[in-house]
């Protein structure tokens, strides 16, 4: 069975291969079953290795030009243009190139990954963004590389991947009040919980307000809540609800095809 994958939006244009890609079709066993690309995670390795080259042939790419991060909350976003293995991998969340065949891959388990690409200067970014990174620019720091690389804001387009849903992410006083000591208006990302001095967070819709204040060209959303599908997508607040010891990772992958 192949990875199954979806496609998002307007960076579906020739030039540009992607995908998001949740957990059917590869080798894993257990609570990895079966696509589980993290290498951070407690799978056995070699099956991760073998997942991420199914990933990289099943979008026509090269399993060795598939690289990820060091993913820590962080707003940092970093040039590419060469390849790295999962054991060098830099610290950063955000990725950028105009280097065709690299595959630039975003781990999640419930943030939110982002694909950028602008396909007229062929410059294309990846975010990982949570709710810190979100709220510290992670995703504003990939707009900016990306222009310094050529790209035209007004061209740049960005598809939001599989992300918690807002009924799904319940948060504490502290959160809440966090995002609103950074600005009043972000309480409109918040719903009262059944849950005293609880929240429920709204993080997609919280990063497509970033994306769409950063006036780019076009946002769009594949709206899947990586939470409820369990049968599809890997989700760390699921695994942590069920009491389980470990948790799968997807990818977002997107490409200059070489």
């Amino acid at each position: 069975m192949s990875p199954s994958f979806r496609t998002g939006g307007d960076i579906n244009c020739p030039g540009i291969a992607h995908g998001f890609f949740g957990r059917e079709g590869g080798v894993s066993k257990g609570l990895y079953a079966s696509l589980n690309c993290g290498p951070g995670s407690d799978d056995d390795r070699d099956s991760v290795m073998e997942n991420r080259a199914r990933v990289a042939r099943s979008l026509h790419l090269e399993p060795e030009n598939l690289i990820t991060l060091y993913q820590h909350h962080s707003s940092d976003a970093i040039e590419v243009t060469s390849p790295w293995t999962p054991d060098h991998a830099p610290k950063a969340d955000a990725m950028v190139c105009s280097t065709p065949g690299i595959a630039l891959g975003i781990l999640t388990a419930d943030c939110a990954p982002v694909l950028f690409a602008d396909p007229k200067a062929k410059v294309i970014g990846a975010a990982h963004a949570g709710w810190k990174g979100a709220l510290g620019g992670v995703l504003e720091a990939v707009i900016d590389l990306m222009e310094s690389k050529g790209a035209g804001r007004s061209n740049i387009r960005a598809v939001i991947g599989p992300t918690i849903s807002q009924s799904n992410y319940e948060v504490g006083p502290e959160f809440h009040e966090r995002f609103l000591t950074a600005a009043p208006d972000h309480v409109r990302f918040f719903k009262s919980s059944t849950k005293a001095d609880h929240f429920m967070f709204d993080l997609p819709g919280f990063v497509r307000q970033r994306l769409k204040t950063a006036n780019i060209g076009c946002v769009q959303d594949v709206s899947l809540c990586t939470y409820d599908d369990a049968s599809n997508l890997f989700s760390y607040r699921r695994a942590t609800h069920l009491g389980e010891n470990g948790y799968g990772r997807n990818i977002s992958v997107i490409a200059l095809e070489g």
